[in-house]
């Protein structure tokens, strides 16, 4: 199980909201390159980074960063915000980016997001971002009708990689990941599943890393705040993580 570091970016800096709300947004690194290059030189084994102006529906002003971040690093990179498209998934896959996350386009379009999974096999995640047992979409803004049942009934036997689930009303919290929800949804599919929103101590990777010795499939926790404030150490997560114990 990998501890997967946030790289979140709003007008090329790296960011963290609270609760998906752009207000509350904080500078924590004016270099997103830099910050990547540490990630990576502390052993991190895969970035996770969230293009928010993208999510926002604003614009391409990440992009050369997120390019940049992308020659400067060997570890794998997984983005999401903004995918909306073939086209989309096509540009990033040729600059070389590793996997995908797909929130919005997979409620909304099952048919092209299954196609793309297909193309581009075991490289796409399904971003499930739940506030209040809803699936939200359009960057956290907007709510949808669609459950997760319906969800994994559509994907689980598709070409994707495996899900993105977070816990939006946790995110920023540092108030300790939703292990009910997680505990809920790992028996919902085989697929890979990463777990974002609320991870604050080193007991809830003591926690997931045990209750992955049951289920097999979590394959990482993203760490955004509890890394930024200071609540956690990168490598020593990272050891708990890997530990045989």
């Amino acid at each position: 199980m990998k501890l997967i570091p946030a790289i979140d970016l709003k007008d090329n800096k790296c960011v963290r909201l609270t609760q998906g709300k752009e207000e509350t947004s904080k500078v924590y690194n004016e270099n997103p390159v830099e910050q990547a290059k540490f990630f990576e030189k502390e052993g991190c084994e895969r970035i996770h980074i969230i293009d928010l102006d993208s999510a926002f529906n604003r614009s391409t002003v990440n992009n050369d960063t997120i390019i940049n971040i992308r020659q400067s690093i060997k570890i794998p990179i997984e983005l999401g915000g903004g995918i909306r498209s073939r086209n989309d998934a096509l540009f990033w896959f040729n600059n070389n980016i590793d996997y995908l996350i797909i929130g919005s386009l997979a409620i909304r379009n099952s048919k092209l997001v299954l196609e793309i999974a297909k193309e581009f096999e075991n490289k796409i995640y399904i971003s499930l971002d739940i506030l209040n047992n809803k699936i939200m979409i359009k960057g956290w803004t907007e709510e949808t009708r669609s459950n997760l049942f319906n969800i994994f009934k559509t994907y689980n036997k598709s070409k994707i990689r495996g899900y993105v689930l977070t816990d939006i009303f946790r995110d920023g919290m540092m108030q300790g990941l939703n292990f009910e929800l997680i505990n809920k949804n790992l028996s919902q599919t085989s697929k890979s599943m990463v777990f974002g929103g609320g991870l604050s101590n080193y007991n809830d990777l003591k926690i997931l890393k045990n209750m992955n010795s049951r289920f097999k499939n979590i394959e990482g926790v993203i760490a955004g705040k509890s890394f930024y404030s200071g609540a956690i150490e990168i490598k020593k997560s990272i050891n708990i993580l890997n530990s045989n114990a």
